[in-house]
């Protein structure tokens, strides 16, 4: 009869003896209590409490941990905005009595300050500004927690601006905006590109029409020089200045139409004609000379009889 009420008395006994050692993981503080009060913070490893008497009342992370915040806000520009703020927090290793009994509920703190710092900064700038202007968001944020959390044992680590969504209609207007612009840049360098390709060619033709004016003058000079060495050489031979004009040109119009008929495409048509037609042609320009000239003269001895008569 002793053996069986010593059996559960041994067993009492070794639970007594194994629940008044616990193990705290590494980098987490375990918080111990002594009917209700706090009685001391136990570190990593294998430690020892007083069975039925102390209790580990709670366990704190001492990592780094990280807290998602979205915020709806208003910009200057009466657009509504959402923004995700990412806080990077850990417990002060120094501090963990502070974080365990002076906040209940850390995160719901921590995002309470968010909200006000971020509905205190965005409401200030207009939408274009946020994007630019997100790591002052951010530092703002970090500042309002590093002061209000410190007392209660959090250091803040970071604050990030991650996301900033705009309503999708501003959205859908600002690519459209941004399509504009570089449309009209587009246009711009499509517009400069045709007008320096008009002002080249321009130049180009001016250059072209001044070198061919050249090459006519030219040209026509060397002509004048034949045909005033050719006159030279037949007036040499006994052949006067007219006849020689007038051989001349019956040779530069058989020379015509040799060079006519060289051309195998041409659509040229010829009316009939006489060798004699050139002689003709010339025999009428000195004719209409000379009778300029006659006229000159008989309009020259006018004037001059007039003149007279009016001194007598």
């Amino acid at each position: 009869m002793g053996q069986f009420i010593l059996i559960p008395i041994i067993f009492f006994g070794l639970l007594i003896i194994i629940s008044s050692f616990f193990i705290v993981k590494q980098q987490t503080a375990a918080i111990v209590e002594r009917f209700g009060r706090f009685q001391y913070i136990a570190q990593s490893g294998l430690r020892l409490k007083i069975p039925l008497i102390d209790r580990v009342a709670g366990r704190l992370s001492l990592k780094i941990q990280q807290l998602d915040v979205i915020i709806e806000t208003k910009t200057l520009d009466d657009v509504f905005v959402r923004l995700k703020v990412s806080v990077q927090y850990k417990v002060i290793r120094d501090k963990v009595y502070d974080a365990f009994y002076k906040l209940d509920y850390p995160h719901d703190q921590i995002t309470s300050y968010v909200f006000d710092v971020v509905r205190a900064e965005v409401p200030k700038m207009k939408l274009d500004d946020v994007f630019v202007k997100k790591d002052d968001i951010a530092l703002a944020v970090k500042a309002e927690l590093n002061d209000a959390m410190l007392d209660y044992g959090f250091d803040i680590i970071k604050t990030l601006v991650t996301d900033i969504d705009p309503d999708a209609q501003v959205k859908q207007a600002m690519n459209r905006i941004n399509a504009s612009e570089r449309e009209k840049i587009a246009a711009q360098f499509e517009g400069d590109a045709a007008r320096i390709l008009i002002v080249e060619k321009a130049k180009a033709e001016a250059e072209s029409k001044r070198l061919q004016g050249q090459g006519i003058a030219d040209q026509r000079r060397e002509i004048a020089r034949g045909l005033e060495e050719s006159v030279e050489v037949l007036n040499r031979v006994g052949i006067n200045s007219q006849e020689a004009s007038a051989l001349i040109v019956v040779t530069q119009h058989y020379d015509t139409l040799q060079s006519l008929g060289e051309e195998t495409n041409s659509n040229l048509i010829l009316l009939p004609n006489a060798p004699q037609a050139g002689s003709n042609m010339l025999n009428d320009m000195v004719a209409s000379f000379a009778a300029s000239n006659q006229i000159g003269e008989a309009m020259k001895n006018a004037e001059k009889n007039k003149k007279n008569s009016q001194k007598e």
